[in-house]
Formats: C-alpha cells, sequence, structure tokens
C-alpha cells in the first residue's frame, strides 16, 4: 500500500477499522487509504518497522481490505465465470491469486485473493476501494464490516501467531484454517503481501484489539501501510492502481500464470487472448537506482535520447540501501541495460533488473 497520504474524502468521511483506537494509542500517523482512515506508520518509522518484517515479525491491520462472501451450490461456478485464475487447480482449505478483469478491453479490475473456505463457502478479498465493484461482478455478501483482518508476516511470524492461536501451524502458505480463539471463530489463510513468511487472519470486530494485543505480547511489531508498501515493493509484488488496474493487464504486468487460458470463460477473456497472440506493448520491469534519491510514479525511464517507458512505483530499499522501482518499458530492453530516470529535470542512473529485488 502506498506510503503516501492520497487525496480524498475528509476525516469525517473515512471508514475506520476496528482497530482504530488501537493505532490512536500507539500515535500512529494516519492518512487516507482507499476511502479507510489507516495507520501510515507508528513512532519507530516505516524503515524500522520494515526491517522489523524482514528480520522477525511485524504486525499489519489490514481491515481496509474487503470481503466478499460467496456460498452454496453454485459458488465455485460463479467465480469461476468471472475470474481469470482456475479453482480446479486447488481446492477447499486452499487460497488462491486471481485477476478480475474489464469485459471490454481486458484490463486487470481488481486482483484478488479467494480463501476458499469449504465445499459451497468462499471469501473473496478486494482491494479496499475495489469491493463494490467486484460484487457487482459475482454477487454475494459484504461482510467488510463484521470483522478486522490482520497481517503477521517475517521470518518469526509463524512462531510468534502460533503463541496467540496454537493452531496457525497447521496452516501452510496459501492454505486456508479456521480456528476459535476464546470462543470466537476466526480464520487464517497462509498469505501475506510482504515476501515474508506468515498468515492473515480475519477475526470478529468484538475480539480484534484483544487479538491484536495479544500478538503484540507475542512479539509482532506493529507496522504501518508504509512499510507494507515498501516491503511489497521489494518483493516485485503489484499493487493495484500503478502496477495493476485500468489500461494495464496481467501479461503487461508479467502475470500470465494468473490467467488460465484454457478455461472456456471468464470475463475479459476475449481481449486477453487477443493481446496474447499479438503480443504486449509494454513489460513490466525493476529498476536498481544508484543512491537513495527515490522515482516516483509517472517518471519517464529514458535509454539513450529515447523515452523507454514510466515508473509505476519507487521507493528507497532499507534493505539494499538504495533506491529502487518498477516501471513499464518497451519488449526487448534487457536485463542489465542501463537507463535514465527523469526525476523533476534530475537525471537518476539506474539499470534494468529482474523482479524480485529482494
Amino acid at each position: 500500500m502506498t506510503a503516501e497520504p492520497a487525496a480524498g474524502p475528509q476525516a469525517d468521511e473515512l471508514r475506520r477499522s476496528p482497530l482504530h483506537d488501537r493505532h490512536i494509542s500507539l500515535d500512529a500517523r494516519l492518512a487516507e487509504f482507499g476511502g479507510w482512515e489507516m495507520p501510515i506508520s507508528y513512532p519507530s518509522g516505516t524503515i524500522e518497522e520494515h526491517l522489523a518484517c524482514r528480520r522477525s515479525a511485524a504486525l499489519f491491520d489490514v481491515s481496509h481490505l474487503g470481503t466478499v462472501r460467496i456460498s452454496g451450490p453454485d459458488a465455485v461456478g460463479r467465480l469461476q465465470a468471472a475470474f481469470t485464475n482456475d479453482l480446479t487447480k486447488i481446492a477447499p482449505g486452499r487460497a488462491q491469486y486471481t485477476h478480475l478483469l474489464d469485459a471490454d478491453d481486458g484490463s486487470v479490475a481488481d486482483d484478488i485473493i479467494v480463501w476458499w473456505r469449504d465445499d459451497h463457502l468462499l471469501d473473496v478479498m478486494p482491494n479496499a476501494s475495489n469491493t463494490d465493484g467486484v460484487r457487482a461482478a459475482i454477487g454475494g455478501d459484504d461482510v467488510t464490516d463484521g470483522r478486522a483482518v490482520l497481517a503477521i508476516q517475517g521470518p518469526s511470524a509463524p512462531e510468534v501467531a502460533e503463541r496467540v492461536m496454537p493452531t496457525v501451524a497447521d496452516v501452510g502458505r496459501f492454505r486456508v484454517g479456521e480456528t476459535d480463539w476464546r470462543g470466537s471463530p476466526c480464520v487464517i489463510a497462509g498469505t501475506g503481501y510482504t515476501g515474508e513468511a506468515g498468515v492473515e487472519i480475519a477475526v470478529p470486530v468484538d475480539v480484534a484489539g484483544a487479538v491484536w494485543d495479544a500478538m503484540v505480547d507475542a512479539g509482532a511489531e506493529p507496522a504501518g501501510l508504509g512499510a507494507r508498501d515498501t516491503l511489497r515493493l521489494e518483493a516485485g509484488l503489484p499493487l493495484h492502481g500503478h502496477e495493476l488496474g485500468p489500461g494495464i493487464t496481467s501479461l503487461q504486468a508479467g502475470l500470465g500464470w494468473v490467467v488460465a487460458w484454457d478455461k472456456p470463460s471468464f470475463l475479459g477473456r476475449d481481449p486477453a487472448i487477443a493481446e496474447k497472440q499479438r503480443g504486449v506493448g509494454r513489460r513490466l520491469v525493476g529498476l536498481a537506482v544508484e543512491g537513495r534519491r527515490p522515482a516516483r510514479d509517472g517518471c519517464e525511464v529514458i535509454v539513450g535520447d529515447d523515452v523507454v517507458g514510466a515508473v509505476t512505483s519507487g521507493n528507497f530499499s532499507p534493505v539494499l540501501g538504495h533506491a529502487i522501482a518498477m516501471a513499464f518499458v518497451t519488449p526487448g530492453i534487457e536485463v542489465g541495460t542501463p537507463v535514465e530516470i527523469d526525476v523533476r529535470g534530475k537525471r537518476l542512473t539506474a539499470r534494468i533488473v529482474d523482479l524480485p529485488f529482494v
């Protein structure tokens, strides 16, 4: 998620997480994101929160993500008809990353995680501002307001989470499990957005604060959306509105594996197939930038005298010690190619690198 406060509704119009009071008590810096007032960082700062996730365990409030619940005997069929990935590749008790495409041009309307809880019950997790659009495409019930979602991420995250919920040990990567915490039902998924081990846990609103406190007491360091953004950038993970969104396709973002090309139908299939046949006009790459100054969304990428693309996300990498960025560039520019990035008239030196950075 972006570390920059976005223009949007006034503070009194924003939705608030069930953990809002916890963030206030921790002196979090709050900002608008996707219509929610969310913690961007705590007094320790984004870099320390980032490093806590890379070295031990960090705790994120991601309750702004949507949850659309699909149930009934036709639940799987409804998602199969809408989303790009193929649920028959997995089974109940598993999670899957997938895309919802625009039916007209095949661009990515949203990127989504599906938690397949049992035969006829699936929780679909859209991005914060896209819940209504996803629900319009698949139906179901918006249950976002009935739960909080905590993400515990980092090499020590499984151990920390198990001190609070021992059944976390049974939930592996991209698996889904359910547990009872002090009489309250919780859903655990081996998913995340940092490139580290960990889980995301949906808990009822009335116990959200107690679960948060228990995770902190067990050793998790509170971290805001600023660190979540720098972590996902180091891991080369796309952010909707930057590497995915209107006019951006799964193939351009290097995510063709998310599309089950042999599936007979899904929204946006025809334009997606057409692009696959003709080839993409741009592709997503990593940029290793000399120095600490970051390039931001929209900065031109230049080879020689030619503008070959534009930055989609950029920031300082706490692990690598220099700035990094992702950008869409014209096909055929190889890894290792030196480039320049125009940042407000100043040229930064960079080179094309493979993703992920870390």
